[in-house]
């Protein structure tokens, strides 16, 4: 049995689609464009890139982007000064902030100064509070986390009575999925480093997230026959040569690597009943949930 590939790209795309549609009508009826303002701070290549994608998906999907570089010696007071400032701005409807920050800024004192009904990403502490307590819903929740939710209803997976598994137990991926795979009625187990049999605790899951930075970690016989595997990790490996030697693009002469996800993709697809690709799987989906998070904010700001 080969698994039905889960395309992250499609499913992306439509609620880009559904994003467009209903930001347009919310203009139409209110005079609203929702607004999203990013904060950077420093020269990260890798946060510029990303920052560079979600200005560009909210020109696609009809928002409005407010974009914030501040130098990397910015001091601390002034970044929260800044977020304080968009959150105060009734244009701007959701505010992201670009982890990381540099190291002489404490993370969560930024984090804490957004509104938590302009936390588009979902790590305001009382965010990510709420999600963990029973009968709260918090304003938002993690794009990642909730794409890979959003995969998994769009697929029609069973997650309310499924044996869930989430390999990996961080504040980006790890924790606030098994938190949102536990809201949905799945017994959720939680592995990491520490975790004994870690293939045994595996071959139990219904459900199987795997998002612990380690390329093609979870191996075929781990796999329980009918799994639904989303795999979150996203890791460079070198490309070789048939005789076993680094491969060297002809463009840039630099070596070629290849991106892999935590899963040995080739051998688990023969026995899931359905799996994410990397790429193409969860990875489209964040700025897809970020979207949906800054419409639902505007939204929320006409009521």
């Amino acid at each position: 049995m080969t698994a039905q590939l889960i395309d992250g790209k499609a499913i992306a795309a439509a609620i880009h689609e559904e994003v467009r549609v209903a930001a347009a009508e919310l203009k139409a009826k209110h005079g609203i464009t929702p607004g999203l303002a990013t904060v950077l701070v420093g020269d990260n290549p890798a946060s510029h890139s990303y920052v560079k994608g979600k200005r560009q998906a909210c020109a696609e999907d009809g928002l409005e982007s407010f974009p914030n570089e501040l130098p990397a010696d910015t001091p601390q007071a002034d970044v929260i000064a800044l977020v304080k400032r968009l959150g105060e701005d009734p244009k701007v409807h959701g505010i992201l902030v670009q982890l990381p920050l540099p190291g002489h800024i404490n993370e969560e004192a930024v984090l804490n100064a957004v509104p938590i009904t302009k936390d588009v990403d979902g790590f305001h502490p009382v965010n990510i509070g709420k999600l963990g307590m029973k009968n709260r819903e918090p304003s938002f929740e993690p794009c990642t986390p909730a794409g890979v939710i959003e995969l998994l209803d769009r697929i029609g997976a069973k997650i309310e009575g499924a044996s869930a598994v989430v390999l990996g137990r961080s504040n980006i991926v790890g924790l606030p999925v098994s938190l949102l795979l536990l809201g949905r009625n799945a017994t959720v187990t939680v592995c990491h480093s520490r975790t004994k049999d870690i293939a045994a605790v595996v071959r139990q899951a219904d459900i199987l997230v795997a998002a612990i930075g380690k390329a093609k970690f979870v191996k075929a016989e781990w796999v329980k026959p009918g799994a639904v595997v989303i795999d979150v990790g996203v890791n460079s490996l070198p490309v070789l040569n048939p005789d076993g030697t680094q491969a060297i693009s002809e463009k840039t002469g630099k070596p070629r690597t290849k991106l892999v996800g935590d899963c040995d993709f080739e051998a688990v697809k023969e026995v899931a009943s359905a799996i994410t690709p990397v790429p193409g799987g969860v990875g489209p989906m964040t700025i897809a949930m970020l979207m949906k998070n800054t419409l639902r904010a505007a939204q929320q700001s006409v009521k």
